[in-house]
């Protein structure tokens, strides 16, 4: 059996290496037309940055281990041009030699990729205006920095690429201007959740120009760099980073009569195998299907492309592979800060009419009174009906990442907040609380699912009536509520509200607040067992305030922390 593989980053080295271990008879040839095959695409940011520091640490295998450990034909710079399935055949272009010639295959597997998107900006062209997504990206960046001694940079773009590029950039020392032409950076993140993530960008030193777009890029050669802006103002860097994204790379897997889908992605069943049965496709090209909605989509991260390459090569060699498919788990490192997503966000349970609720808390990456403790702010979208996880957003600092691999792991087995609740997770002072924050969701979804409390958010605020048909209530201490508080609120600390709660009409609906939602559950509870209708305010006026106000200094190292729900 003789297969073909185009592409040699993470679904084609996966696949071909997957193969070897299968079918040692197997004549396997792996196409790349870069310099370079198996490479950490992810880590390019911090190449660039200086925290990976050796070139050689980018590429987990090169065409010569390939071929002594798998004993795999790797030919980098080499690009396929034309794919005829009708005989089997590709056409390939011998870069380093400027020669075509062409092999045939038993099966081919389509590892493209995705490409970086240039928008047709005047300027967008210019010698210091840069992309990243392959390894000589990353080199000509680097180069740069190390001979132009830039000062100033203007990213364009709030996804992955931008701002770890952003924060690799600060790190050798330049000013970063981010230019993002959304209300947010981050997309897999709701708006609110993201207005945390600006607040700690902004801490740490990152300009941000949101719901704003370039319009104009002047590489003037003796000056700086002018990107204009449409709302008629102008930067000056030294040089410009354009991530606005990336599209499935499948010019080739078009002009070979190859079904196509959603932005042109290759159509591809359970076993990745394209229209053409001999033809399977991997990686960021490719349609899948989500595993919250079962909807197909695009998702462009190395895990689904990993997998997609091996159950590829299995099912070459005749095992009974399937891919169920991904729903996106991602994780990002921004600073000192952890942002991660699993699951279903908000506008897009919204885009797809599914019903769902969500419910938000801060919790304690560990045991309170264990020092160097952070707090984390903690979404999930779950069904109301069953109480299913549909999704989770975490932002913080230690301990994101473990959090949110829990949760994709219930989304993906179907789990519901009831079993959050008993999940039997590790627990020591130095890493968790006895009721970690997993359990913690579970609980607060429960409590809703249940009844036992009610809940507002931060974007009903604005709607509650001042007439004084309904009463505002904030529970914090005198301190707290003297450094602000949301207008028209009456103040009884909860310690004093068992004394004090003849103070309050049981005739009016009840909407309370404390800092983080812990206490104002505390007060919802005691207060509904004596008839009064409470509301407790989601995620607490420290999220109400950083989503309407965007306090500009980072407070997770504070606040309280293990009150029992």
């Amino acid at each position: 059996m003789k297969v073909l593989i185009i592409g040699g980053v993470a679904g084609g080295a996966t696949a071909a290496a997957r193969l070897r271990r299968l079918d040692e008879q197997a004549e396997i040839i792996v196409f790349e037309r870069s310099g370079y095959v198996s490479y950490a695409n992810c880590g390019l940011p911090y190449y660039i940055g200086g925290v990976i520091q050796e070139e050689k640490k980018l590429t987990l295998q090169t065409p010569q281990s390939f071929r002594s450990r798998f004993n795999i034909d790797v030919r980098v710079r080499s690009e396929v041009t034309k794919i005829d399935p009708a005989v089997q055949t590709v056409t390939v272009h011998d870069l380093a030699n400027d020669r075509f010639y062409t092999e045939s295959y038993d099966k081919l597997i389509l590892s493209p990729g995705a490409r970086a998107v240039v928008p047709p900006l005047p300027g967008a062209d210019g010698k210091r205006v840069f992309t990243l997504r392959t390894v000589e990206d990353t080199f000509r960046i680097r180069d740069f920095l190390e001979q132009r001694k830039p000062t100033r940079a203007v990213v364009v773009g709030g996804g992955f690429v931008g701002l770890e590029m952003a924060e690799n950039l600060m790190a050798r020392g330049l000013d970063v201007t981010l230019v993002e032409q959304l209300d947010q950076v981050m997309p897999p993140f709701d708006f609110d959740m993201a207005q945390e993530i600006h607040a700690g960008l902004r801490a740490r030193g990152l300009h941000l120009r949101l719901s704003t777009a370039v319009t104009a890029i002047t590489d003037h050669d003796t000056g700086p760099v002018t990107v204009s802006l449409k709302n008629g103002q102008s930067l000056d860097c030294d040089l410009v980073l354009l991530a606005v994204g990336v599209a499935p790379d499948t010019a080739l897997a078009k002009a070979a009569g190859l079904e196509l889908g959603e932005r042109g992605s290759i159509v591809v069943d359970e076993h990745m195998r394209t229209s053409q049965p001999d033809i399977y496709a991997v990686g960021d090209a490719v349609r899948i299907r989500h595993r919250v909605t079962g909807k197909a989509g695009l998702i462009s991260l190395a895990g689904p492309a990993n997998k997609q390459g091996r159950i590829a090569a299995d099912h070459i060699c005749g095992l009974p592979a399937v891919y169920r498919g991904a729903a996106g788990s991602s994780v990002i490192k921004l600073f000192d800060m952890t942002a991660a997503a699993a699951g279903l966000n908000e506008k897009t349970a919204k885009a797809l009419g599914v019903c769902y609720d969500k419910a938000l808390l801060f919790s304690a990456s560990h045991a309170g009174y264990y020092p160097g403790g952070t707090n984390m702010s903690i979404k999930v979208l779950f069904d109301p009906e069953s109480g299913r996880i549909l999704g989770a957003q975490i932002v913080g600092a230690d301990g994101v990442d473990k959090r949110i691999d829990v949760l994709a792991t219930a989304i993906q087995a179907g789990m519901t907040a009831a079993d959050l609740e008993e999940l039997d997770l590790a627990y020591a002072p130095p890493y968790a609380s006895a009721k970690d924050p997993v359990n913690m969701a579970g609980y607060v979804i429960e409590n809703l699912r249940m009844g036992l409390v009610k809940q507002y958010h931060w974007h009903d605020v604005a709607a509650l009536p001042r007439d004084g048909s309904v009463t505002m209530l904030d529970v914090r201490t005198d301190a707290e509520y003297a450094q602000g508080h949301i207008e028209g609120t009456v103040h009884i600390p909860l310690d004093q509200l068992r004394a004090r709660m003849g103070e309050l009409d049981p005739a009016k609906p009840l909407y309370i607040n404390c800092r983080s939602g812990q206490r104002s559950y505390i007060a919802c509870r005691l207060l509904s067992q004596y008839g009064y209708d409470c509301h407790n305010l989601s995620g607490g006026f420290r999220f109400y305030e950083v989503v309407t106000g965007n306090p500009p200094l980072d407070e997770r190292k504070t606040g309280e922390c293990g009150l029992p729900l």
